[in-house]
Order: structure tokens, then sequence, then C-alpha cells
């Protein structure tokens, strides 16, 4: 199976954690942020991540890819999920984008290899975020904004290599959103979330992104 993704994308991320998790091989195609091509010839529209089955076939929805890959075999997340958690999670979703958007085209990253490529994604972005600068500028702000958020997460959080204990799709809905909000430089995470954000990176195995 082939995955066609962007390395900070966080949807993607989730579909290749579950793969690491249960060691299953999964090829990683990057795609080039203005290669909208290698999408609409697949599926007909510009949408991130796809799997490919070994067969041709484009499966959509990165859950749907989960629950497809965590099929395979011995299942991984048998762990009960929690309101509290994805209730977090979409609190965490209000906030880390005015850190991470701004961020991500300063990067050294394979979708932007090309100048053309990083400057379409500024271009994309910008009815979004029509000032990257200004929202770089205002860091300290959306911080002050997530810090009570990762407090109530540190509470919940049951154990470092599990955040209810056992591995469960919470894991999947937390995780990447840490490692996308980590190339914030100047970012501190509670104790409790760092050693679950530095257990479960080293047990996937997947690099964290740079810093800016």
């Amino acid at each position: 199976m082939r995955l066609l993704m962007f390395e900070h994308c966080s949807l993607c991320f989730r579909v290749r954690m579950i793969a690491a998790l249960k060691g299953f091989p999964l090829e990683e195609q990057i795609v080039e942020d203005d290669d909208t091509a290698a999408m609409t010839t697949l599926v007909g529209r510009r949408v991130i991540p796809i799997l490919v089955m070994d067969d041709g076939t484009p499966m959509l929805e990165s859950w749907k890819m989960v629950d497809y890959i965590d099929a395979i075999g011995v299942p991984m997340l048998t762990g009960a999920e929690r309101s509290e958690i994805a209730a977090l999670a979409d609190k965490m979703l209000e906030i880390t984008p005015f850190l991470t958007m701004p961020r991500y085209p300063l990067l050294p990253l394979p979708e932007f290899r090309t100048i053309a490529a990083r400057d379409h994604f500024i271009v994309r972005k910008r009815e979004a975020y029509p000032d990257l600068t200004l929202l770089r500028a205002q860091t300290k702000e959306f911080l002050a904004k997530l810090s009570p958020v990762l407090e109530e997460l540190a509470d919940e959080i049951a154990e470092p290599t599990a955040i209810n204990g056992t591995l469960s799709r919470d894991d999947l809905r937390v995780l990447p959103l840490l490692r996308s909000m980590a190339v914030v430089e100047g970012l501190t995470m509670p104790r409790r979330v760092a050693e679950y954000f530095d257990a479960m990176m080293g047990r996937i195995g997947i690099s964290v992104l740079p810093q800016a």
C-alpha cells in the first residue's frame, strides 16, 4: 500500500502512526504542494492523505484508513475512547492552526522542495490565513490560549505509552496534534504531556518536525 502525504499533515501522520504501531509496511509518497495532478488523477479532487491499495484503488478519510490497517492481523487500538479527550482535541484545533500554518512554509519540508511549491502553499492558505507574518508576531498570545488546554490534557493522561492506559483512537487523535504544535519554537508542554509525546514518538519511530 502507498500513502500520498505531506510531511506536515497531521491526518497523514495519523495513518503513518497506526502503520508504525503495527509494524505494517507502508510506502510513503511525499506530494509537492503544487502537484495537484498527483491527487486529482487518483480521486478527482485535491485532497491528502490518499491511501492507494495494492490493486490501485484509492481510499480517502484518515479514520477509514486507520480502521482498515488496524483490522489487518491483531488490532492495536483496543482501548476505549473518551469524550473528554475528543473535546480537548477540538479545543487544540481551535488554536494550533494559527501557530502552525504560518510556520510550515519556513521549514525545510519535502513538500516545499521548490520555491514554487512553497509559494503555492502560502497562496492556497491566504483566504484562511491572510497574513502569516502577523500570526507569527502573535505567537505569545496564541501560546497563552493553548497553555491551559495542555494543562487540562496533562490531567487526563493515564500513561506515557497510551493516553487512556491502553492504545486507542484517542492516541491517534492527540499525538498528531502534539507533533504539529511542536514546530513552535518556545512552546513548553506540561511535564506529563511532554513525557507522553516523547514516549509515543519514540515508540513509533517517526521524526519530529523542525522548529521555527
